[in-house]
């Protein structure tokens, strides 16, 4: 096996499981071509969003002689595994993909990506979108992807909660939350006012708002940083902190039902998450309707805010699709034109471009969101948090392998008191060094 295609193994994290798309695979027997989408196309997709689906049919109504055939691979975390698969196989793969933003550099970085360089069709599309989400799909000089959404993340938190705790002014410093934290906590024994059992996605945000640069990459060298980069102490002694003085519920995971029904009765004070997560919280704490709202997430220093995304996505052509330019066409059509992103967000997705968070009626919201949030504007928060997002975080090219071993290390100091989180991200680091370099990574340590 050649050192690119074990490289495209290797990222496939712990996915030994083999995962299949129904009817996958690019349209090879197509009369178009990778310079030619005038003639009958048919473009394979696959992706687990359902507002591509609406996004899909006004496509093919302005373009009827390109066919969607759309392949729901249920989540990302699948996607991944089928793509890596195909990939192995040599056959089946698509045309068009959707990938999370930490998940592109893993097919691009090697000795051939398997994604398609857009850059020389995208000439001045980088101030379209938000700065973050841009410097997401623009990898070693080129452009993999159009983004589609973003996740920037936010504080979701119920009112009734803090004003019975008496935290009348919502957190604007770390400082602060951790002083309304002791008095949450004293409402009684299942109050607190987060939630968290070692959420990779909730941490790698924290880091990137802090300023911290975990991970370094230039093609195939990588630098990897946890044990002495000061921005990454400061986040994790905060929470150490918290987890010491039982301020935050670590016996609940994100998105069991348990944790569901803590924000909808408010023992679960707060949570972090991306800006997709109102439509969730409505469907799944409903029991908190009137009560919650979202605020900027609290910062280190109030003066000079600043972000991190929590997930968000793209689409990619891949490289081997033989219709590249019509697949272009739609990954076109859906991030970058007015009527694309329009339907996505009708839809509750959270816009990637700049010009849909500064209009009117995607800033109102919708009626039934708006109810949730006690007639709140919770768009305007959230777009607010997107502009605060920095552009200089970049993901590890095996971010697959980091996913599935952040809970062996790090996620253990949130209920092992003979372990800290230190200790934990430092092991990580170890075992992140040692998987890189035996998949032919040139890694080093910070």
């Amino acid at each position: 096996m050649s050192l690119s295609m074990k490289k495209a193994v290797a990222i496939l994290g712990a996915a030994a499981m083999m995962v299949s798309v129904g009817a996958c695979g690019s349209s090879n027997n197509s009369s178009g071509s990778a310079g030619d989408a005038s003639g009958d196309v048919t473009l394979n997709l696959w992706a687990w969003e359902p507002t591509l689906k609406p996004v899909i049919e006004a496509f093919q109504k302005k373009y009827p002689n390109i066919k969607i055939d759309f392949n729901n691979t249920g989540k990302a975390d699948t996607t991944v595994t089928s793509l890596n698969n195909a990939i192995q196989a040599g056959s089946g793969i698509p045309d068009i993909v959707q990938l999370e933003y930490m998940t592109l550099p893993q097919f691009v970085i090697g000795e051939q990506s398997q994604l398609a360089n857009i850059k020389d069709k995208t000439s001045g599309y980088e101030d379209f979108y938000t700065p973050g989400t841009w410097n997401s799909v623009s990898i070693n000089g080129g452009v993999y992807a159009l983004p589609m959404d973003s996740g920037p993340q936010a504080m979701f938190y119920n009112k009734d909660t803090f004003d019975k705790a008496g935290v009348t002014e919502v957190p604007k410093t770390w400082d602060e939350y951790y002083e309304a934290a002791k008095k949450i906590r004293a409402l009684g024994s299942n109050y607190y006012i987060t939630a968290d059992a070692g959420d990779i996605k909730v941490m790698t945000a924290f880091l990137w708002q802090a300023g911290a640069k975990p991970y370094e990459s230039e093609g195939e060298n990588v630098t990897i940083n946890f044990k002495s980069d000061p921005k990454v102490k400061t986040v994790a002694e905060f929470w150490q902190k918290m987890i010491d003085e039982d301020l935050i519920n670590t016996k609940v995971a994100t998105w069991a039902d348990e944790w569901n029904r803590g924000i909808g009765d408010g023992t679960i004070a707060s949570i972090f998450e991306g800006a997709w997560m109102p439509a969730n919280l409505v469907s799944n704490s409903a029991a908190a309707k009137g009560n919650m709202r979202v605020a900027l997430q609290p910062n280190w220093d109030a003066s000079k805010p600043s972000n991190g995304e929590n997930g968000g996505s793209a689409l990619a052509v891949t490289a081997a699709s033989k219709n590249q330019d019509a697949a272009f066409k739609f990954i076109e059509f859906a991030n970058h034109s007015s009527e694309g992103i329009k339907i996505r967000t009708d839809g509750g997705a959270f816009p990637a471009d700049k010009a849909t968070l500064k209009d009117a009626d995607f800033l109102k919201g919708s009626d039934d969101v708006r109810a949730y949030f006690g007639d709140q504007d919770y768009n305007q928060v959230l777009a607010e948090a997107a502009n605060q997002v920095t552009e200089t975080f970049q993901f590890l090219p095996y971010a697959g392998q980091a996913n599935s071993i952040y809970g062996d290390y790090v996620g253990k100091a949130y209920t092992d008191k003979s372990t800290t989180l230190m200790k934990g991200l430092a092991a990580f680091q170890d075992a992140l060094v040692k998987y890189g370099s035996d998949q032919g990574f040139t890694v080093k340590e910070g």
